[in-house]
Formats: structure tokens, C-alpha cells, sequence
């Protein structure tokens, strides 16, 4: 990253938790009310391949909005006092994984969820950009320990 940038030692502030926790809690609201309801007469008219990966698609929506919500809420709590920036920054409460969408199966889904599926990788993105970002924040460590918090992160992800 150039020194130029205006992001290094950005600070997340309320002001953007409420307003991606807000953004999060609206798209939770509208990809509910669309696969639960309304996407399922949209559901019926694919070909039993596409109805798996509309199956599939929608777990994968929902699993990056729950992964954001939970961030969020750790950086309301470390935001609060809470929990310990230290503490919110474990690897544990860092935003979670979520797989990515595969173009060639979202290209057969219905309008509707394909604009849900991109505003929830839209939405993860940012987040993941930001927690990334925090990371990135934290004052140097040695290579061995910053190694040590990599593969610790990624051991977290494989156990779930």
C-alpha cells in the first residue's frame, strides 16, 4: 500500500458500523422475504440443476450476511468497551468465511436473486476490506508471530 493512502490508520467509527449494520440488516430482511417467499414461484420454473444452485446461492447469501452481522456486532462491542480491541481483532471474531458464487450457475438464476447475490458479495467485499484493513493496522509483530496469527486464522476457518 502507498503511504499516500488515505486509509492507513483509518479508525472504523460508530457512524460506519451503524450504517453497514443497517445496510446488513436490510438486505437480511429482503433476501428473507425473496427466497422464503416470493422467489419461491421463481424457484419452480428452473430446471432441477438451477433449483440446486438457487438452493445453493441462497445459503451463500445468507451466510454472508450473518458473517457481517457478527462482525459488526464485535465492533459494536469493542466500540462499547465491551470486549478489548485485542480481543475483538482474535481470530475467532474476525469476519468469517464465505464462499464465493459461481458466475456460471448465478447467470441462470432469476433476476431478482442474482441482484441479491451480487449486493451480498458487494457488501461482504467492503467488510472484508475493512477488516483486512484493521489487521493491517495492528503495530508490526515479528514474522513469526504475524505467521502464527495467519495459519491460526485460517485453522478457524477449516475447523468450521
Amino acid at each position: 500500500m502507498e503511504p499516500t493512502d488515505p486509509r492507513i490508520g483509518a479508525r472504523i467509527t460508530p457512524r460506519l458500523i451503524d450504517s453497514l449494520y443497517t445496510e446488513a440488516m436490510l438486505l437480511a430482511d429482503e433476501a428473507r422475504g425473496y427466497f422464503d417467499e416470493a422467489g419461491r414461484d421463481e424457484r419452480m420454473t428452473l430446471d432441477p440443476f438451477a433449483r440446486v444452485g438457487f438452493a445453493c446461492e441462497s445459503l451463500k447469501v445468507t451466510t454472508r450476511i450473518m458473517h457481517i452481522v457478527a462482525w459488526l456486532l464485535t465492533q459494536r462491542a469493542v466500540e462499547s468497551g465491551e470486549i478489548t480491541g485485542t480481543d475483538g481483532r482474535r481470530p475467532e471474531r474476525r469476519l468469517g468465511h464465505a464462499g464465493t458464487s459461481d458466475e456460471a450457475i448465478v447467470a441462470l438464476l432469476p433476476a431478482a436473486a442474482r441482484r441479491l447475490i451480487a449486493a451480498s458479495s458487494d457488501l461482504y467485499a467492503r467488510v472484508a476490506r475493512i477488516d483486512e484493513q484493521q489487521l493491517a493496522d495492528e503495530p508490526a509483530t515479528s514474522p513469526a508471530r504475524a505467521l502464527m496469527g495467519r495459519l491460526e486464522r485460517d485453522l478457524v476457518w477449516i475447523k468450521h
